[in-house]
């Protein structure tokens, strides 16, 4: 069985002075914008509207669904698949690719969800596999499905240039004929960015004709080195592209979102003089990358990634932000009026509220895993759901992680880990884990139980006690900011024990909160995985 249970009301927590005034400057927002009675005209959302790590996230609506993905990087499945009613609430119902794609080894970024004549469409970028121990080409491939849900049909790489193909878009010209929009990567080689565009054919899964170059980085200013996540809507006689420069990611980013217009796809591109029309503020850093939906009520928002505004948001990563995009009668679009990302507004719809999740409970009774759950470069093909456990029959010496995306830097994680062999090679245990080589975690092995730290690939057991000969333990994890980790253990549920003093965990950025499993024995089985914020 599966549970998530939800807050209504935001808890102010951590130390942090920056934290209690987020807080408190979003319930004053609330009210400017219309209270909290609950009354239809007082109804507000807060941003994120997907909190955790969601970045690069299409968007599109179906009728009155609308469906969103995001990049996946090297965790499978690859490209969740969320639905929403209102664009506030949203819920992972699946994924692209359960497996990686014949033709790719990885970097799996910036899908542009499309529908088009009944079918769904997904173009996505990934890396080549050009043979053993090269890095590999980045390319812009595409897949098509009948179903948001899937089973995507994969037709592979569209345009793998030289310098690498990502972020692509899919738009119709002011003659109805089908264009694939992309970059190439020329900051990745000090050169110059240059946005793409090329014809499709009817079926949108080739590319026909010659490519056509749009327009480039400026070199300097807030665009710098690079633009990228062109995204393209038609509003009258224009086209209008929302488009972000700068670096997107990691501790020193900068990134911001501009805009352009043409009166054709393939015509001159002008620049509006005021971008960026989005970019940082005191509450949320980095922002970009977005695509625009149209509500059936005609009104245009912006589904975005940015981090919050504190060192502690790297290790949960680039949260999914939405914001109304204005279109005044004379100039160009804005965005919050220009104030940089919102922290609350005026809902969408009028029916229904904003929920948070505040506890994620997995028992392991269903046949098949939670749609929550990410693995490391690839699935993990010897899971095995069986009497409401989780075991991982046959990993052998290689390390097998599943986890979920931390939607706080405050939180506590828990898991029962039954059948424990004291004279077992086997390790299982809990972590908070980065596909980069670092991790720290707690585990049961050969009769003890130790908290650990990674550093690039390299373990260090912190603390350790032994066990005598516990047939069930009890794990435990309390993360306080994301960089201070308490682990604790118990043999009978009742009573806990401390591993050590606190571990310090800094730069484990884009953390999932993992169960990890490697040795050759295969009794111990996990049960009742729980991560509850603070």
């Amino acid at each position: 069985m599966h549970r998530q249970t939800i807050k209504k009301r935001a808890r102010t927590s951590g130390r942090s002075w920056f934290r209690y005034r987020f807080v408190i400057i979003t319930f004053l927002l609330l009210i400017a914008v219309g209270g909290t009675s609950g009354s239809s005209s007082a109804q507000t959302y807060s941003n994120p509207v997907v909190a955790g790590d969601f970045p690069d996230p299409s968007v599109i609506r179906v009728g009155d669904d609308y469906y969103a993905s995001a990049t996946s990087g090297n965790w499978s499945p690859f490209y969740p698949i969320a639905h929403s009613r209102d664009l506030i609430n949203w819920k992972i119902i699946g994924s692209v690719f359960a497996k990686m794609p014949a033709w790719a080894k990885g970097d799996f970024w910036a899908p542009e969800l499309a529908y088009d004549s009944g079918k769904f469409y997904v173009f996505y970028t990934a890396r080549r596999n050009d043979g053993k121990g090269k890095k590999g080409t980045l390319c812009v491939a595409v897949a098509e499905a009948e179903k948001a849900t899937g089973p995507y049909t994969d037709h592979g790489p569209l345009v793998c240039q030289e310098m690498g193909s990502l972020d692509a878009f899919f738009i119709r010209d002011e003659g109805g004929k089908p264009f694939l929009v992309w970059k190439e990567d020329g900051n990745d080689r000090q050169q110059p960015t240059w946005l793409y565009s090329q014809q499709l054919d009817t079926s949108l899964t080739k590319l026909i004709g010659k490519p056509h170059k749009l327009f480039r980085n400026e070199g300097a200013g807030w665009e710098n080195h690079v633009i990228e996540g062109a995204d393209i809507v038609r509003r009258g006689d224009w086209f209008y592209m929302f488009y972000s420069g700068n670096a997107c990611c990691g501790r020193t980013c900068n990134y911001a979102l501009g805009v352009a217009r043409s009166r054709s796809l393939l015509g001159k591109w002008e620049k509006n003089p005021g971008n960026p029309i989005l970019a940082a503020n005191e509450y949320w850093q980095c922002p970009g990358h977005g695509t625009i939906v149209t509500t059936p009520r005609g009104d245009d928002f912006l589904l975005y990634h940015a981090y919050r505004r504190n060192s502690e948001a790297f290790s949960i990563g680039r949260e999914a932000l939405l914001d109304r995009v204005e279109w005044p009668k004379e100039g160009w679009a804005t965005i919050n009026e220009g104030k940089g990302p919102s922290v609350a507004a005026n809902a969408i719809f009028t029916t229904g509220r904003q929920v948070r999740i505040k506890e994620f409970v997995d028992e392991f009774e269903d046949s098949d895993l939670h749609p929550s759950y990410q693995m490391p470069n690839g699935p993990v093909e010897f899971l095995v759901l069986n009497e409401g456990t989780l075991s991982f029959a046959g990993s052998g010496d290689s390390e097998a992680v599943i986890g979920i995306r931390p939607l706080s830097v405050n939180y506590e994680a828990f898991v029962t880990i039954k059948n424990v062999d004291v004279n077992s090679d086997e390790r299982s245990g809990l972590s908070a884990y980065s596909w980069r080589d670092n991790a720290v975690g707690v585990s049961v092995s050969r009769g003890r139980v130790a908290s650990w730290r990674r550093e690039r690939g390299r373990d260090k057991e912190m603390a350790i006690s032994e066990l005598k000969g516990a047939g069930t333990v009890k794990l435990r994890m309390a993360v306080k900011d994301a960089e201070r980790f308490q682990f604790a253990y118990s043999v009978d549920g009742k009573v806990w024990m401390h591993l050590g003093k606190p571990v310090t965990g800094s730069q484990i950025d884009g953390a999932r909160v993992a169960l990890m499993h490697s040795g050759r024995g295969r009794s111990a089985r996990f049960d009742s995985f729980r991560v509850r914020l603070y």
